[in-house]
């Protein structure tokens, strides 16, 4: 069973997204994959979080809720 998590990062900590990895992915290849998908969602102008939520989840990758914790200097 694959374990592997992506962050997607963002400048506010609210729009911060954790991603669980399917496990027919290789680590080197599912940062290009997930790049170009966020692209394809993002060509058209009215796009939301959800629009792209949904096509990762038709690719297989599931949204993990998390907490954010503290930040640390």
């Amino acid at each position: 069973m694959n374990h592997n998590l992506m962050i997607l990062p963002a400048k506010n900590s609210k729009d911060i997204h954790l991603l669980r990895i399917p496990d027919d992915f290789e680590e080197h290849e599912v940062y290009r994959y997930v790049t170009g998908l966020i692209a394809q969602v993002e060509e058209n102008s009215d796009y939301t979080w959800d629009d792209i939520a949904d096509l990762l989840e038709q690719k297989g990758f599931e949204i993990i809720e998390f907490i954010l914790g503290p930040s640390f200097d």
